[in-house]
């Protein structure tokens, strides 16, 4: 005696048993993603289990984030395809994360200075604390330019330093930077006195960062001096008249 052939559900029973509209099933039947198990005799699609985990695949890769084309390729290929796509759409999403977590920190913060100084100016405000988070935002890159001691150098300073310190660090450079690129627009002379005066707060922000270790100090001369290693589209926090009006002031100090 033959076993008896798995029942087939109708379109709207698959979908409602899967938690899919009958549409979505019409488009992933169109672009060739889940094809029905037979048609009948009056051309009403008819699903069954192959095409229930199939469809269960389908919703977990958009579930992470793949759009209908990837997940259509990933479908057709073996396991070690998959398993790099995941690990690729990974490090996307971690990606979007910090900047997401950036972006809340930088509205929190700029809601902390409002709260502070009501007249401030917001839209000032804003640009400011914008600043000072991209500067903070996916550095990872410049971990090249560090040998192996002082890649564990910055750790070992980043592990020890509180937040408050590196986020109080960072709005200092943002002030510093404004001040430079003031002072270079107005055509200070750069042995002046107060170029004098932000050279020094310039070295002495430097020396938080190195803490005095040479490692350190030879990576971040490196990351500033190798441009051509830098990612297209990064630029430098400060403008080439701010950079050169800083180093004859730093200059004038030595």
């Amino acid at each position: 005696m033959n076993a008896r052939s798995p029942r087939l559900l109708k379109a709207k029973e698959f979908a409602d048993a899967a938690g899919v509209t009958v549409r979505t099933l019409h488009l992933y039947d169109r672009l060739g993603l889940l094809v029905p198990a037979a048609l009948t005799a009056s051309g009403y699609r008819q699903y069954g289990e192959r095409e229930m985990e199939r469809l269960e695949h389908i919703l977990a890769l958009r579930f992470v984030g793949f759009n209908l084309e990837q997940i259509k390729e990933l479908l057709q290929a073996s396991d070690p395809p998959l398993a790099i796509a995941l690990r690729m759409q990974r490090a996307t999403i971690a990606r979007r994360k910090q900047r997401l977590e950036t972006a809340i920190a930088a509205i929190d913060e700029a809601q902390d200075a409002l709260a502070r100084d009501a007249s401030a100016d917001r839209w000032g405000v804003l640009r400011t604390v914008i600043e000072v988070f991209k500067m903070r935002d996916d550095w990872n890159w410049t971990e090249k330019f560090y040998t192996e001691e002082g890649r564990a150098a910055l750790a070992r300073e980043h592990a020890n330093t509180p937040q408050e310190a590196v986020e109080q660090g960072q709005r200092d450079w943002a002030a510093l930077i404004a001040e430079v690129e003031a002072a270079a627009a107005r055509g200070e002379d750069p042995a002046g006195a107060n170029a004098s005066a932000l050279a020094a707060r310039w070295t002495a922000l430097l020396a938080q960062f190195t803490k005095g270790n040479a490692e350190i100090q030879t990576g971040l001369n490196r990351l500033w001096s190798d441009t051509t290693a830098w990612p297209s589209d990064f630029k430098r926090p400060w403008s080439d008249a701010a950079d050169a009006f800083i180093k004859k002031a730093r200059n004038c100090e030595s």
